[in-house]
């Protein structure tokens, strides 16, 4: 999926690439919602559904924020963001983890692990938004 946003100014209008989200989420139905929603607010998006690839895919496409759920397979969230943060040109991405896991437990071992962001699924599209904008600027 691919998108670019439009900025129109008053001496014409200037082209920029969208902001690249590379989104990691084993459950296909979630993640595939997401990332039509992110496509239509005109985000250039990239979809993986395991850990493992997600690394791979952010290592190659170097997204500016990955969304990525902590419970995958092969390699878990904490891990997705350790390998990440370690790597030259992904250490900068913005890292927002998006999981079912609620306790406070989690939500420091993410922070820990390398995640900028730690949110609660179901998440508040309105609060997703205005993250990713403030990522994204």
């Amino acid at each position: 999926m691919r998108a670019t946003n439009m900025i129109s100014g008053k001496e014409g209008s200037l082209r920029r690439e969208a902001p690249r989200i590379l989104i990691i989420e084993d459950n296909r139905d979630a993640a595939d919602t997401l990332g039509k929603i992110l496509t239509l607010l005109g985000y250039d998006v990239q979809i993986t559904y395991s850990g493992l690839e997600g690394v791979k895919v952010a290592s190659e496409w170097i997204p500016a924020i990955v969304v990525s759920d902590i419970g995958l397979p092969e390699l878990d969230g904490f891990e997705v963001a350790r390998e990440l943060r370690g790597k030259k040109n992904t250490a900068g991405a913005r890292l927002i983890a998006l999981t079912a896991y609620g306790t406070e437990e989690i939500r420091k071992l993410a922070l820990q692990a390398g995640f900028d962001v730690y949110m609660t699924k179901p998440a508040d599209l309105k609060d997703l938004r205005e993250l990713l904008e403030v990522s994204s600027a």
